[in-house]
């Protein structure tokens, strides 16, 4: 499966249960990434919504997976250390 550049509900509504939670935990790692770079990189000066484009980007499009999980009830498996 393939994640788009841009992230449709046309998109969303043609995968499966288990390719929708794939798709968003791809993304979800791609945000995390992008997120951990910027907090490295501002320290307590972070903020989410006064970020780069690029992880504004990496936030739209794993909010909109996200939000498609939410809809189906599904619940996303986190790993957390």
């Amino acid at each position: 499966m393939r994640v788009p550049p841009r992230i449709t509900a046309t998109w969303i509504d043609s995968l499966s249960d288990e390719n929708l939670l794939l798709a968003e935990l791809r993304l979800k790692n791609a945000f995390a990434k992008e997120e951990r770079a910027e907090k490295r990189r501002l320290g307590r000066a972070y903020d989410l919504m006064r970020g780069p484009a690029e992880l504004m980007l990496a936030w739209d499009r794993w909010s909109r997976v996200n939000a498609a999980t939410r809809t189906r009830k599904l619940n996303p498996t986190r790993v957390t250390h």
